[in-house]
């Protein structure tokens, strides 16, 4: 690593950890390194010309830019992975008789955890899945969860509370005729045969309306985009966002954006994307790729400030990537994904 290289890897280690403008005589400070102040102050005065870091209005210190970051996410980073996340997520990849959901879930609350960003998932094309089953389990006198799950092994489910005057009989014979009209229905449709059904389950369920909105809920959720969100409460914990209500705003309007996820650039072979500041100036977006089986894929992006922590961000996501290729390639062949 030049000399030039190894100040900059300083300067946005420095800033990352701390949120502060870096001076020269910083560096020497917290890095002990064996230049003279003067000698790093041409570096930086040479970096700064390059477009790698630039001065702050409030400060004499520099601060990384876009290009410094993303030199810094090409060239210089350590490339190590956390030891405690990987315990973590070997944890999760070991249970046994787990949904492809569960695990997602939580894969990516360890991974916000782990590195204080936003996991945001997003999921299978709803037009290539069919409705493989419906069925609803009761848990308590008036209370009952319905589980719907498609040829993919997808999983979403619904708990409501009926009236009295609602027998659970009736609401299992709504549940046949669900079966016997929906089953093989592409997720895609299901809303619409499942409005066209209404006067059927009217027919065996004269108070109908509960179940009928509760289930119709769920299929609006099924046929809805796949967008999951981890760790929104991270945000609050980076100095960027917490002080600034403003900026905070912009990120929770981003996040609500669907297209904007589905949209994303992602690399090919499971290489992750960085996005520095591109769709919101303050806002740096990590993609990457992990596929579930028979061709389809799912991506996970961690979303957080461009003070983001890169190496431990992508090297984080570098892991789980092929951690969860590992485990879903165990379970498409028959094993129990323990092995992960």
């Amino acid at each position: 690593m030049t000399r030039s290289d190894t100040i900059l890897k300083y300067i946005v280690d420095y800033f990352i950890k701390n949120a502060q403008p870096v001076g020269s005589h910083t560096l020497i400070d917290e890095y002990k390194l064996p230049y003279s102040s003067a000698t790093i102050r041409n570096e930086m005065f040479a970096l700064e010309k390059m477009g790698y870091i630039e001065k702050t209005h409030s400060s004499s210190g520099r601060v990384p830019s876009t290009k410094g970051y993303k030199y810094y996410c090409e060239y210089l980073r350590d490339k190590t992975v956390d030891e405690e996340l990987k315990n973590s997520l070997q944890v999760v990849l070991e249970q046994k008789m787990q949904s492809i959901e569960e695990v997602i879930k939580e894969s990516c609350e360890i991974l916000s955890h782990m590195t204080n960003l936003v996991s945001v998932v997003t999921g299978r094309n709803e037009n290539e899945e069919k409705l493989a089953n419906v069925q609803v389990i009761q848990i308590g006198e008036n209370t009952l969860t319905a589980v719907f799950v498609t040829d993919k092994g997808y999983v979403e489910n619904k708990t409501f509370i009926i009236p009295n005057t609602i027998k659970s009989e009736e609401v299992v014979q709504c549940v046949k005729i669900l079966n016997e009209r929906l089953t093989g229905t592409p997720v895609s449709e299901l809303v619409e045969k499942m409005q066209a059904l209404k006067p059927i389950l009217n027919d065996y369920v004269v108070s109908h309306d509960i179940v009928y909105q509760a289930l119709l809920e769920t299929f609006l959720r099924f046929a809805g985009d796949r967008l999951s969100l981890y760790g929104r409460e991270e945000l609050f914990n980076q100095p960027e966002f917490k002080n600034d209500t403003e900026k905070l705003k912009e990120v929770f309007k981003l996040l609500n954006n669907k297209s904007v996820f589905k949209n994303l650039p992602s690399e090919e072979d499971d290489k992750v994307s960085v996005n520095i500041g591109e769709t919101n100036p303050d806002v740096s977006m990590i993609t990457t790729k992990f596929k579930i089986g028979d061709g389809e894929e799912s991506t996970i992006t961690l979303l957080g400030p461009t003070r983001m922590d890169y190496d431990k961000v992508l090297s984080a996501l570098e892991y789980l990537t092929e951690e969860l290729n590992k485990y879903f390639d165990d379970l498409n062949k028959g094993g129990n994904g323990s092995d992960a």
